[in-house]
């Protein structure tokens, strides 16, 4: 087949042929037989304009109470995602996630399965301290669902750990338990794409509760083998 570079539909299968950027899809489908890598750039100008939009968000409660907008923090090309519940006092702070106790709770959790922290991406359901620590009321969650699963979308995971109830109820609803759903692989699809997902403890209720975490070891395991498994590079 000869393509006519004057011919716009031609011009596009010309770029798209001598793009770099194209992973080719050999499959009997009809339809998606060339998908797009998503661009670092591209991740960095739509993750500014999602925390632009979460700063300029009106009648909020925990902006109103909170130092400062708490984004995200990480490798923003990291196949792993992991999703908290709020940020706390010291987050409220430093503006990092998982910066106080839990955080290096969750420093030393990784470590156990040799992943370092700074390797994967991390937020948080809200991204604003509620006040005196309190978890978000569910009108919050369902406010700040909605940017969370565009977060999700943009960072694009491998695998998403979701680690507490919030983080669980703000993606599956409020009608099911973390104790019964945790140590389980789910999918969670968002705008039709499906992304594997692992609900566990909350490095914060662990401090509270030392006994649960043999639960959460068991957890870990199960996520480091399926990295193993699919030859996840971190």
């Amino acid at each position: 087949m000869t393509l006519n570079p004057k011919n716009q539909n031609d011009i596009l299968n010309l770029e798209k042929l001598n793009s770099n950027e194209i992973e080719y899809i050999f499959n009997d489908k009809p339809i998606n037989r060339i998908k797009t890598k998503p661009q670092l750039e591209d991740k960095e100008k739509l993750l500014s304009e999602l925390k632009n939009e979460i700063e300029n968000i009106d009648n909020c409660e925990l902006k109103n109470n909170a130092t400062q907008i708490v984004f995200a923090d990480g490798n923003i090309d990291s196949k792993i995602m992991i999703i908290g519940e709020g940020p706390g006092q010291k987050e409220d702070k430093q503006g990092k996630p998982f910066v106080g106790d839990a955080g290096i709770l969750l420093t030393k959790m990784l470590e156990a399965i040799q992943i370092n922290k700074k390797d994967i991406y991390i937020t948080n359901v809200v991204n604003y301290r509620p006040p005196n620590n309190r978890k978000p009321e569910p009108a919050e969650i369902n406010r700040y669902s909605n940017f969370l699963r565009r977060h999700i979308s943009i960072i694009d995971p491998s695998v998403l750990i979701l680690m507490g109830s919030t983080a669980m109820e703000s993606l599956f609803g409020s009608k099911i338990k973390i104790s019964k759903e945790r140590g389980i692989w789910k999918e969670l699809i968002i705008h039709n794409k499906t992304y594997l997902t692992m609900i566990t403890f909350h490095p914060a209720y662990l401090l509270r509760q030392a006994e649960q975490k043999k639960y959460s070891w068991a957890d870990l395991k199960e996520i480091r083998k399926k990295i193993d498994e699919t030859g996840l590079e971190i």
